[in-house]
């Protein structure tokens, strides 16, 4: 017999290093950007606006948040980011320092960007440190269900509260209730709901049952397959993107004045200046409480929702954290919003048709175009969007994100995760709910010790 010739050194090393060639990786992003279905992603890219235009035009209106650097930045990160993941990676505000900056007088653009430098800067550090891999794989299951299940019901609350109330962004609160007629009324908020609950149903699932249910119904009667038909074209519109452009049109109508008064051109682009006290003040009122939902929401929940959505996907916690991190400490210092990945956003593009990276690459190419050719005047325009539309879009983002918890097989892991979603909830901290899931979880295993369960798998199942 002919004895087995030992492996050349070099091929192994040439077929390692071919993972990395520039052809290999040209061709990863080629097929991370191809499109599944271009209305479906054009229509997904809508699904996590809903989000991040509130959160922007607050900052603009009440911090002078360069709009124009932020959308120049944040479409470079939807790009990147859709190029390496190849699933629709959302790019969001980072909530908690928005909060902060939108409610308190003395926390100004500086003291964001530190926040934001300062989170980018821890979570690069445990992306690259391997740190962040460990977190993942020691938090239960049971309990990033409750954060996502908190995040979700957390949105459709808001989502509510935009739909039912005006809403004041420059100060961050409601200015009465809003009128059922006119241009931003809630009959048109409860039009276009309904208009997507008429053409994306609940979700894939029930649509793929109700076509085998019409495929049956064929066979025996042709008004099923007429009817089959009629609502294939229904489930094919982009219905987030009709609404988003329908409520394009309708800003424009409000504020005819906003378009004459664009100013095109980028925004100039300065790097900016933080002192030691802007620093100190960044840290302890941003940091801190932004660091938890970061590391939660926009790293290992997204992880986990990605890995339920597309099993074929590689997204690791320890490259979401790098990312993450890079965009922060490299777009911070020119003024770009602190942004993150977020749970949510990635419910809500899947929910209206989102499956590529395209989806987010092409969201990414508009918010640069749209930077570098209006800059911060689009501001005026976004002012008169119809919030009560934002807030149908929202909520179905929020739906779907909370529907993710629904794979809790047994009593003991609903209850973990009903837990920390309510302490997340009503102390409006993911932080707090976490720190009570963990610690019901644990006693949870331990009353099962010596009852049929091993020290060796005491933490997990």
């Amino acid at each position: 017999m002919e004895q087995p010739q030992p492996q050349n050194p070099d091929q192994e090393t040439g077929k390692r290093s071919s993972i990395f060639s520039p052809l290999h990786v040209a061709h990863k992003v080629k097929q991370n950007l191809v499109f599944r279905s271009k209305w479906a992603e054009l229509n997904g890219a809508m699904g996590d606006l809903g989000t991040y235009i509130p959160i922007i035009l607050a900052l603009t209106l009440s911090k002078n948040l360069n709009l124009g650097t932020t959308l120049i930045f944040t479409g470079i990160y939807n790009f990147v980011t859709g190029s390496i993941y190849g699933v629709p990676m959302p790019v969001q505000p980072m909530k908690s320092i928005a909060a902060v900056a939108i409610s308190n007088p003395n926390f100004n653009i500086p003291e964001v960007m530190a926040a934001g430098i300062c989170t980018g800067g821890i979570l690069l550090l445990l992306g690259l440190t391997g740190l962040m891999h460990l977190v993942y794989k020691l938090i239960p299951i049971s309990v990033v269900r409750g954060i996502q299940l908190a995040q979700g019901l957390s949105f459709a609350m808001t989502a509510v509260k935009y739909i039912r109330k005006v809403q004041n962004f420059a100060k961050s609160k409601a200015a009465g209730d809003r009128p059922w007629m006119g241009l931003d009324g809630l009959l048109l908020a409860l039009i276009c709901a309904c208009f997507i609950i008429i053409v994306n149903g609940s979700g894939d699932e029930s649509e793929n049952e109700n076509r085998e249910i019409d495929l049956e119904m064929d066979d025996l009667n042709r008004r099923a397959s007429k009817m089959r038909k009629l609502r294939k074209v229904i489930a094919s519109l982009p219905s987030a993107f009709l609404i988003f452009l329908l409520g394009l049109v309708l800003a424009v109508i409000r504020g005819p004045k906003a378009v004459k008064e664009f100013k095109f051109g980028p925004s100039s682009i300065e790097i900016i200046k933080i002192s030691k006290h802007e620093w100190k003040e960044g840290f302890i009122k941003g940091t801190i409480p932004q660091l938890p939902l970061s590391i939660l929401n926009s790293v290992i929940a997204v992880c986990k929702l990605s890995t339920d959505l597309f099993p074929n996907k590689d997204v690791s916690a320890t490259s979401v954290s790098i990312t993450v991190g890079l965009m922060n400490v490299i777009g911070c210092w020119f003024g770009a919003m602190p942004s993150c990945h977020g749970a949510g956003g990635l419910a809500g593009q899947y929910k209206f048709g989102g499956r590529t990276g395209g989806c987010v690459a092409m969201l990414g190419l508009a918010k640069l175009v749209l930077g570098l050719v209006l800059g911060s005047s689009l501001v005026r325009i976004l002012d008169q969007f119809p919030v009560g539309v934002l807030g149908v879009l929202l909520l179905f983002a929020g739906i779907e994100l909370a529907i993710c918890c629904r794979d809790m097989n047994s009593k003991e892991e609903c209850f973990v995760m009903l837990i920390c979603a309510a302490v997340s909830l009503v102390g409006s901290s993911a932080a707090l709910g976490f720190l009570c899931g963990m610690v019901v979880h644990l006693l949870v295993r331990l009353r099962r010790v010596g009852d049929g369960q091993s020290w060796s798998t005491f933490w997990f199942h």
